[in-house]
């Protein structure tokens, strides 16, 4: 029994505030584990009609349960989950409740209610570097290749059969019963481009052909990946500037495991690293901010930067993802800084154990591990 310190200790947080959490995120990605690891909590898997049986009556069903902590465990399964939640929240703040699902809340039109103000929401990404401690696991590499789903990473053998599983599960009961989509080959060819080509550029024009759908269908497909967490959307940063890209967003895949999967890759090269790195950088930034809104910049010459964070009255905060310091290409910094010289820079890289600064043109860029990258960023 593996204890997933970084997440309970969230839980724990957010509980001080509100008495019911929202976990989502991707089939698989251990919902169900962490809920059943919070001692005391009383389980309810909501997929059993039993259980939505005891809930048809929602104030009957909470009476029982006063003053203890209890975990709905895919919730979206009820014919209206927001009621019950909604009355917890209301009449039943003694009760304290995880609720889980596979997509943000309010993405599909069985949540009649997002529950706004009576509820926290945490989304749990793909193993992040605390994880892989708890799992006394610390190969990246094993990480990049196996991904960031527990049962996946922990296979005695490669999960080549469950890698399709899972794809196959996704479709029937997160796509079919909470957008009921139709043409499967369509949406599973979309899903399979986007894998392979995670990371980069997106024109939903080019997909429509060999997806043998139109551009709107393709947008729409979008949408549904990104309220389930299966692709980050990393929309471009900018100013209006006359030399910035200010429309086309760059898609990655939501795990390394699937990225390298579906590139029918069994092993790594060093040339890999530097595109998994990024993705993993990625993800952690995310699961430790819980934070979609992470853009890149780009200029219409080819000058580029990883991620850009930009909070609200403040300076931007620009990072670059290097698996190697010496790799970095100072020119498409030095442009950046042209256009926002009051911005913060960090090259976040995996071979750097001690953080440093170094002067790049007139500023001044601090290289760091992906640690103080997360300290510095939670702090801003």
């Amino acid at each position: 029994m593996r204890t997933r310190h970084f997440w309970l200790k969230k839980i724990e947080e957010l509980w001080k505030e509100k008495s019911i959490i929202w976990v989502s995120g991707v089939r698989r990605a251990g919902k169900t584990f962490l809920g059943k690891s919070i001692k005391g909590a009383v389980y309810f898997d909501c997929e059993l009609p039993r259980v939505r049986q005891m809930m048809s009556d929602p104030e009957g069903f909470l009476d029982g349960l006063k003053n203890k902590r209890i975990i709905l465990d895919e919730i979206h399964r009820l014919d209206n989950p927001s009621e019950l939640l909604k009355i917890a929240a209301d009449h039943y703040s003694d009760i304290q409740i995880i609720a889980t699902g596979s997509s943000a809340l309010g993405a599909s039109s069985k949540f009649k209610d997002t529950l706004t103000d009576r509820k926290r929401e945490l989304w749990l990404c793909p193993m992040l570097t605390e994880d892989l401690k708890d799992f006394d696991h610390k190969d990246l590499k094993h990480r990049f290749l196996r991904g960031g789903l527990p049962a996946l990473f922990l296979a005695k053998d490669f999960p080549e059969k469950e890698f399709q599983e899972w794809v196959d599960s996704y479709w029937a009961k997160d796509i079919q019963e909470l957008f009921r989509l139709e043409r499967r080959h369509s949406f599973q060819k979309f899903f399979e481009l986007l894998m392979v080509q995670s990371g980069g550029l997106f024109e939903a024009s080019s997909f429509a052909a060999p997806c043998e759908v139109s551009r709107t269908t393709i947008s729409n497909y979008l949408s549904v990946l990104e309220a389930t967490y299966v692709v980050n959307v990393v929309r471009p940063f900018h100013t209006h500037q006359a030399t910035e890209i200010v429309a086309a967003p760059k898609v990655y895949a939501f795990d390394t495991g699937f990225f390298c999967y579906y590139r029918g890759w069994e092993s790594l090269r060093q040339e890999d690293l530097g595109t998994l790195w990024e993705h993993f950088v990625l993800n952690d930034i995310q699961g430790h901010l819980q934070i979609r809104d992470v853009q890149y910049w780009r200029d219409k010459n080819g000058h580029e930067i990883d991620f850009i964070l930009k909070l609200r009255g403040k300076q931007p905060i620009a990072l670059e993802c290097k698996w190697q310091a010496n790799k970095t290409d100072s020119k498409n910094i030095e442009v950046f800084l042209k256009s926002y010289p009051n911005a913060t820079v960090l090259v976040v890289s995996n071979d750097t154990k001690q953080s440093y600064s170094k002067k790049i043109g007139t500023a001044v860029v601090k290289y760091v591990n992906l640690s103080d990258c997360v300290s510095i960023l939670q702090t801003k």
